[in-house]
């Protein structure tokens, strides 16, 4: 019966654990979709592939300052994208 148990115990902790990915994954979801939201973003009309590219190319800027070790250097500011994608959308945030 050790055994039975055993398989019983492991399959309790697997369900506990995907629990916990659904939990981090939502609240990844969250920030990202607030930080969006915050930014003018989520009103802008942009395709998914273009939305995909972006995330992309700031997800490698920050990679390649993890390894060069600049990971908390601060982030230049705001800048329109190559083609000026988004830029007639820009609203100032200042307050």
């Amino acid at each position: 019966m050790a055994t039975k148990s055993s398989i019983n115990d492991i399959d309790s902790q697997i369900e506990k654990l995907r629990e916990r990915r659904r939990a981090i994954i939502a609240k990844s979801a969250e920030r990202f979709a607030r930080a969006a939201t915050k930014s003018g973003l989520a009103e802008m009309e942009i395709t998914d592939t273009e939305v995909d590219r972006l995330v992309e190319e700031i997800a490698a800027r920050f990679r390649k300052g993890e390894k060069k070790g600049t990971a908390g250097a601060s982030v230049s500011p705001r800048r329109p994208a190559a083609g000026g994608i988004g830029t007639p959308a820009e609203v100032p945030h200042d307050g």
